[in-house]
């Protein structure tokens, strides 16, 4: 996939898994096997408070990075769901081990993690509270397990961060406990290669989109000017600061009952005030978001 700039690779990734380990209905050999039978390349374990031992893991071709769901105390409902990746086995989660956020964070981006917000909106977390955490990563856009109640969707407080003035990456994840959670949505990782380094670097980076399914071919910045590619969709948008953004299609548009496919949108980004993202929805309602991009300056 050509992405701003450069030509990378595009690696299917679920980043938030949980087995046995803590209170997940599978083992970590059988979410191994579920995830490559789906053509998964990257799998983050994230057991809450513990983290797994990747080398007693069966061998695959798929990347193992090991990861923990973090969960310190949060003033109005209890514990936060923080979601991190790329810290060593034994990296410390107990309940008692931080008394705020900030230190459970502090502690993963001092060990080389990365942290996001996990489902927000399934948590009630609110966008001010997420800003004051200094080093987190991003957040969850999409949320598998936490459609059952119909708080999958985490756009809004997306949207809410970026009136904030914060630029912030989102990943799509399965949080996966039973079978019914798997592969509803996935980040695709733009790195080299598929090593744990090459893909830490890209989404420490944010070099990464996140998809129910369409997929993006490419996203490139000339100027001002931006354009995209991608598998066809019915609805094609680009979400800016406050009222701003783009409209390349949506159903009913421009005539009630049209339905015009595309594949394709290039647009002033400049129409966005201070960044934009692309967001996709394909004839089945599955979505697809790639991060904000900045508007350069002048």
């Amino acid at each position: 996939m050509f992405y701003l700039g450069k030509e990378l690779n595009a690696y299917k990734a679920n980043l938030h898994t949980h087995s046995t380990t803590s209170d997940g209905k599978f083992t970590p050999a059988q979410v191994i096997s579920f995830y490559e039978m789906r053509g998964y390349d990257v799998l983050s374990f994230s057991d809450h408070h513990k983290t797994n031992d990747l080398s007693t893991l069966p061998e695959t071709k798929m990347t193992l990075l090991s990861g923990i769901e973090l969960h310190p105390p949060h003033p109005r409902f209890g514990v936060w769901h923080l979601l991190a990746t790329n810290v060593p086995h034994g990296f410390p989660g107990a309940y008692e081990e931080y008394a705020t956020a900030q230190e459970a964070v502090d502690a993963v981006n001092a060990a080389g993690g990365i942290i996001w917000g996990a489902h927000p909106y399934w948590c009630g977390t609110r966008h001010e509270e997420l800003m004051e955490l200094k080093g987190l990563a991003g957040i969850e856009v999409y949320n598998s397990s936490t459609r059952y109640i119909g708080k999958e969707f985490n756009m809004q407080i997306w949207d809410e961060l970026l009136d904030a003035g914060w630029i912030c990456p989102a990943i799509a994840v399965d949080d996966i406990h039973n079978l019914q959670d798997l592969g509803h949505g996935w980040t695709m990782i733009l790195a080299e290669d598929k090593s744990p380094e090459s893909l830490v670097k890209a989404l420490k980076n944010g070099s990464y989109y996140s998809t129910q399914g369409p997929e993006f071919t490419r996203i490139e910045l000339d100027g001002h000017m931006l354009h995209a590619e991608f598998s066809e969709v019915v609805s094609a948008v680009v979400v800016g600061r406050f009222a701003s953004g783009y409209c390349e299609t949506v159903p009913g548009q421009p005539f009630p009952g049209d339905v015009t496919p595309c594949r394709e949108l290039t647009m002033d980004l400049r129409r966005c005030r201070t960044a934009g993202r692309i967001q996709l929805r394909d004839a089945a309602g599955r979505y697809a978001w790639s991060n904000p991009i900045p508007v350069p300056a002048e």
